[in-house]
Formats: structure tokens, C-alpha cells, sequence
């Protein structure tokens, strides 16, 4: 599903040349839970970036579903960020003035679905994360968890085949980040492939594998 080989990334700000990846070979298939671990400024975002084709590797080759993810257009692209791919971010990115059901369903208007059927996979991905009773509230009327459940919703509503997650629980207490938690491992078991960067050590006990990345390089995956 995701295969990766020689990916560098530098950033050239002009001044200096930081090189954020340096020559990763990866490979996740489909049905994966996989964490990823590292300190900060080890690359660990970058890798996800590029995972998700919001930034393009300075050099190497990325296989998403068997393709070459560099011969794709800035259509077939932006596609693949709204219908194969699901985010999910530490800080929720939620609109602030739009209920749980308008942030949900926004990827649903980008891709077009009618009005009836937005309604109704919304409400229906709404329940899926316990949060049916919450539909037309807005973010500051939600606690921290439950704005991450909305941002789960979202990333879910459109059916990705993958889900990318950067540090999801960072901005949770521990009761609420144990629940977000659990809600990725009952996504996992429906079949759901998984990549989420966390230091939150709870989540390893749940994934299948992990990869620990220092420096732009991969030490371990298992």
C-alpha cells in the first residue's frame, strides 16, 4: 500500500540545507497499525507529509496503491488527500464557527456527494465515534476529546483506505486520550490501515508494528 525507496527530503532556506529525510526505505501494507516514534525534529512529520502527498520528496520513489505517486497530477493528487486518505492532527484543525456536522461533512462537498447523502453518512459517522448528540455543536462547546472525535469523523467520513494521525492524543488528558486511543484500535480491527506518530506509550501496547526514526533515518521497524 505505501512503498518507499531512497526518500530524502532537504529544506533549502536559503542559508542552509537542513535534510529532514535522509534515504528512507518503507514499506506498510494494507491492514498495518504502525507507530511511529522519534524525537523532535527526527522527521517524523515529513515522513507523514509525504505520506499523505502533501509534500513531494526531494529525491526517491513512493508507491501509494501501486503507483507512482510523483506521476500524478495537482487533480489526482488533491483526490487522493480528500477520498484515499484520512487526517487526523494534534490541534484538531476543526473550524471554529462551524457545528460538529459542518466540519464533518466539508470533504463530502469537495467531492461532490448530494445533499441527502451528505446527511446521511455524516450523521451515520458522527454515531461511529459517540458523538450523535453533539451534531450542532461547535468546537468551543466540545471538550478536547471530543473535538478529536470530530477530527476522526472527518477524516473518516469519505471511506479512506488509510488513516494518518500525528500525535492525536498530544492535546488530550489521559482519560480522553485513552478513549481516542481505543477508537483507533476498533478502527484497526474493522480493517482500517493505520500510521500515527505518537509518544504517547499506551498506543504501542495496541500497533502492530513500530518505526522508530532519528535523523532522518529509519533504526527500527518491527
Amino acid at each position: 500500500m505505501i512503498d518507499m525507496k531512497g526518500i530524502k527530503k532537504v529544506y533549502d532556506t536559503g542559508k542552509v540545507k537542513v535534510e529532514a529525510l535522509r534515504g528512507v526505505d518503507l514499506k506498510i501494507n494494507e491492514g498495518d497499525f504502525t507507530i511511529v516514534i522519534g524525537p523532535s525534529g527526527s522527521g517524523k512529520s515529513t515522513l507523514m507529509n509525504i505520506m499523505g502527498c502533501l509534500d513531494k520528496p526531494t529525491e526517491g520513489e513512493y508507491k501509494l496503491n501501486n503507483k507512482n505517486v510523483k506521476k500524478f497530477n495537482d487533480n489526482q493528487l488533491s483526490e487522493i488527500r480528500n477520498k484515499g486518505i484520512g487526517f487526523v492532527f494534534q490541534n484538531f484543525n476543526l473550524l471554529p464557527y462551524a457545528s460538529a456536522y459542518e466540519n464533518v461533512e466539508l470533504p463530502l462537498l469537495f467531492s461532490g456527494m448530494s445533499g441527502k447523502k451528505r446527511r446521511e453518512r455524516v450523521e451515520q459517522i458522527l454515531e461511529r465515534v459517540g458523538l450523535s448528540d453533539r451534531i450542532e455543536h461547535k468546537p468551543n462547546e466540545l471538550s478536547g476529546g471530543e473535538k478529536q472525535r470530530v477530527a476522526i469523523a472527518r477524516a473518516l467520513v469519505n471511506n479512506p483506505k488509510i488513516i494518518l494521525a500525528d500525535e492525536p492524543t498530544g492535546n488530550l488528558d489521559s482519560k480522553s486520550g485513552e478513549s481516542i486511543i481505543e477508537l483507533f484500535m476498533d478502527l484497526w480491527e474493522e480493517g482500517n490501515t493505520i500510521v500515527m506518530i505518537t509518544h504517547d506509550p499506551r498506543a504501542k501496547k495496541y500497533s502492530g508494528k513500530v518505526l522508530e526514526i532519528i535523523d532522518g533515518k529509519i533504526i527500527n521497524f518491527s
